[in-house]
């Protein structure tokens, strides 16, 4: 996870009102009447209760559109719900008077179908960007439902309600299938996890980091202005209830959204501006000040015409191009040489000012810059058609020209990536990437992981068998194009049948060089892919061959790189395997992780303590040597006072140790 974990508030507090009646709705989603929920003090009569549930069951079959990160889960719940239906029937046809304590058993079995459509209205309405944060916290609620329901089910007097041995072997089966509920984390949800520690990191402020930001967005299906609208309400419902004490949280929420925002081009709302909101949270809020990333790093004043220069950073166009008429070649605000002078449009940024600007009534100064009409879309397919016509040309100066167009172009918006792959750009670019020129080598593995972005892409890609030749410029290319491969590799690695390829095309080593002698941008690139690519079981040895460990390692121990988060998250992966228990296992790595576990920040605790449960549940021994170290009363801190997710697994450990006898 990204922030900090928190245990959720209380569905009941959530959803269906506060004051105990559950609220019934009709297909169109129009309230037809309440359905108490705690007990009342003599209980109604057996038709009453069966009533109730079939109306909680069909209630809770309206919902469908559930967030992506907890589907699986609501669609496998709302089945077991509906199978219970032929129970009711049978009891409805039942001649026999019920007894009080088999009443009592169907009100028990009606509260726990209560907490589950609360649990399924959550899932349904809820913000997509919290419970895709808190997935580990709602994981916990649905172990706590099917608790509830498999209870209710055992406790049903099945002969006194005359049910058929067919509905008895039924319930059986489902008891057995709810007992067996497994809280795990799929493959999707880690690289979720992976995609938001990237977002939300703060020692990372490069441009191309909009990459990831779609498509963290089309996962979380927050990639439409309709889709964002919906979100921002649901965002709303969610401040108003959370309260102030977790202000700094659902800031991050809020600050995400934004980005979501820009990429779509809608505008941005203060989420918080809602008179519904109690006054004391806007009292938090800072004075109006003009943003600083609307400053231009050079001026200091707010930005007309923002363009970005090679390094990532952005500018104001007249101050940056006056820096470089001076004959300077370097980047004014990280000193790093720039590899060309272009300078590229920010429309973004530029689009989120004019916003910002008309909202806070600000006014611009005025300046002479000329601005580009925008292309019509047949006028735009025609200008890439041509381009990409020209890359499979033989002219190498023409070359290099559209190819670093096209780069530029798969940048800047959705439509392009999907416009170039339409006009068959992809596999002229692949061609590419195995000519001997290094700018056109970097260009096109940088078009290519622009356009990787798009999910059909990437199948394509891969399929013009552009894979291996990226590995070839990750070994060869220059810094750039080096890193951009790595990049790429991670974006096409979002799909398992690519994460196969890289690893049987030899793309770990040349990744694993990039953790250990590349640039912070580099060890970036390479730690992500690496992530990826370690999901699949293959790769974790051949990562672990070559030598993934002592730069990880490196990464912990280097805590001004910022990376510490991604070095234990790619451990926490390969102390899964054998091999990678036997290589990490060891006394200073042991002892490095209670380091952290000790006085690590709130997030490196949480994943040093996942690390080392993964090590201890396979073998004591780890634990044993943790404990040498004094781990225990670290341990026992953080089941108290540490993330929701930490306290888990910290308390986890405990009673491994106990169960293990070493610890009194």
């Amino acid at each position: 996870m990204v922030m900090d974990g928190r245990d959720m508030r209380e569905e009941s507090e959530e959803v269906g009102g506060r004051g105990g009646d559950v609220v019934v709705v009709d297909r169109q989603g129009t309230e037809v009447g309440t359905i108490p929920e705690s007990e009342p003090e003599s209980l109604p009569k057996e038709a009453n209760v069966l009533e109730e549930i079939v109306e909680v069951i069909e209630s809770a079959a309206q919902f469908g559109n559930y967030r992506r990160t907890q589907r699986k889960e609501c669609y496998s719940l709302m089945r077991r719900m509906k199978l219970l239906l032929p129970l009711i029937e049978e009891v409805r046809d039942h001649e026999e008077p019920i007894s009080e304590a088999g009443t009592a058993a169907l009100w028990n079995l009606k509260k726990a179908l209560i907490a589950a459509m609360k649990l399924l209205k959550t899932c349904n309405e809820g913000s997509k960007i919290y419970l895709a944060l808190e997935s580990e916290a709602v994981k916990v609620k649905f172990h706590d439902v099917y608790t509830k329901l498999t209870q209710a089910i055992v406790d049903l007097p099945m002969d006194e309600l005359g049910l058929s041995d067919e509905v008895k072997e039924q319930m059986d089966l489902m008891a057995v299938q709810l007992r067996r509920a497994k809280r795990r984390t799929d493959t999707q949800d880690i690289e979720l996890a992976m995609d938001m520690m990237v977002v939300f990191s703060k020692k990372d402020d490069r441009n191309a980091d909009s990459a990831i930001i779609e498509r963290l967005a089309k996962k979380l299906d927050l990639h439409t202005a309709e889709d964002l609208k919906n979100e921002t309400l649901a965002i709303r419902k969610l401040v108003k209830e959370r309260g102030a004490q977790t202000m700094e949280s659902t800031q991050q929420i809020i600050d995400l959204l934004n980005k979501f925002k820009e990429i779509v081009g809608v505008e941005i709302t203060n989420v918080l501006e809602d008179p519904s909101v109690p006054n004391k949270m806007l009292e938090k809020l800072p004075s109006l000040v003009i943003p600083h990333e609307f400053l231009c790093p050079i001026t200091l004043e707010i930005m007309t015409d923002p363009v970005i220069v090679a390094s990532g950073q952005t500018y104001e166009r007249e101050s940056i191009q006056k820096w470089l008429d001076s004959n300077h070649r370097t980047c004014p605000k990280t000193r790093q040489t720039l590899a060309h002078l272009s300078l590229a449009p920010n429309y973004a940024l530029k689009n989120l000012i004019t916003q910002w600007c008309e909202k806070h009534n600000f006014h611009l100064p005025k300046k002479d810059v000329p601005v580009a009409a925008e292309p019509s879309c047949p006028e735009q397919k025609e200008k890439i058609q041509t381009l990409v016509t020209t890359i499979a040309s033989s002219h190498l100066e023409e070359q290099r020209k559209a190819v670093m167009k096209v780069r530029k172009l798969s940048r800047e918006n959705p439509e392009n990536r999907v416009m170039i792959a339409e006009c068959g750009g992809i596999r002229p670019l692949v061609q590419l990437l195995s000519y001997p020129d290094s700018k056109i080598q970097e260009h096109s593995v940088t078009a290519l992981l622009n356009l990787s972005i798009d999910e059909t892409n990437k199948k394509v890609i891969a399929r013009e068998g552009a894979i291996p030749l990226i590995i070839d410029v990750l070994k060869d290319g220059n810094s750039e194009a080096r890193e951009n491969s790595a990049a790429a590799l991670f974006s096409l690695s979002m799909l398992e049948e690519n994460r196969i390829t890289v690893g049987l095309s030899g793309g770990i080593p040349p990744l694993v060089d990039l953790l250990q002698n590349g640039t912070i941008r580099g060890k970036k690139d390479a730690a992500t892919a690496l992530f990826n690519l370690s999901l699949n079981q293959s790769n974790k040895a051949r990562a672990i061959e070559a030598g993934i460990v002592q730069p990880l390692l490196q990464l912990l121990k280097d805590r001004n790189l910022g990376m510490i988060d991604e070095a234990l998250s790619i451990f926490l992966l390969l102390a899964s395997h054998p091999s990678g228990r036997q290589e990490i296992g060891q006394l200073p790595f042991i002892e490095t992780l209670v380091e952290y576990i000790r006085d690590g920040m709130p997030k490196n605790k949480e994943c040093a303590t996942a690390v080392l449960l993964e090590l201890g549940s396979s073998n004591s021994s780890f634990l044993l040597a943790a404990l040498q170290f004094g781990v225990y009363e670290h341990l026992a801190e953080i089941s108290r006072s540490g993330t929701s997710r930490a306290q888990r697994k910290a308390n986890a450990i405990l009673q491994l140790m106990s169960k293990s006898e070493q610890i009194p």
